[in-house]
C-alpha cells in the first residue's frame, strides 16, 4: 500500500516524520502541503476517514494562525468556514498528515505510527 504523505519540507517535524518512513521502507507519494494545500472536501473526508475532530487538522503553533488570531476567530466560524480557511493556505493546516487506506494521522507520534504502519 502506498500513502499519501502531506508535508511541509523545511518542517523539522516533518523531516523527522519522512527520515521514519524511509527508515521503515514505507513507500509513500509526497504531497507539499502548501504549494498543494488540502481542499475544504479533502479535509472533510479526511476528518470522517479519520474519525479525528476537526481541531487535528488545525496548525494552532504556527504563525500565521497567531498572526490572524485564529484562536478566537474559529470557534465562532462553522466546521464547513473552518475547512474552507484551512483551504485557503496550507500553513494554517496541522503537518505532516499521513493519509491511509482506513485512517488518517495528524502530526508525528512515533507511537500512532507504529500503531497503523508496523
Amino acid at each position: 500500500m502506498k500513502y499519501l504523505f502531506l508535508e511541509y519540507p523545511k518542517c523539522s517535524t516533518c523531516q523527522k516524520a519522512r527520515r521514519w518512513l524511509e527508515e521503515h521502507q514505507i513507500e509513500f507519494t509526497a504531497r507539499h502541503i502548501v504549494e498543494a494545500n488540502p481542499t475544504a472536501e479533502e479535509l472533510a473526508f479526511w476528518q470522517i476517514k479519520g474519525t479525528l475532530p476537526l481541531k487535528r487538522f488545525i496548525n494552532t503553533s504556527g504563525l500565521l494562525y497567531k498572526s490572524l488570531g485564529l484562536k478566537d476567530k474559529l470557534p465562532l466560524l462553522s466546521e464547513d468556514e473552518q475547512r474552507h480557511l484551512l483551504a485557503s493556505n496550507g500553513m494554517l493546516v496541522k503537518r505532516p498528515i499521513l493519509v491511509g487506506e482506513d485512517f488518517v494521522l495528524t502530526g508525528f507520534k512515533e507511537q500512532e505510527w507504529q500503531k497503523h504502519l508496523l
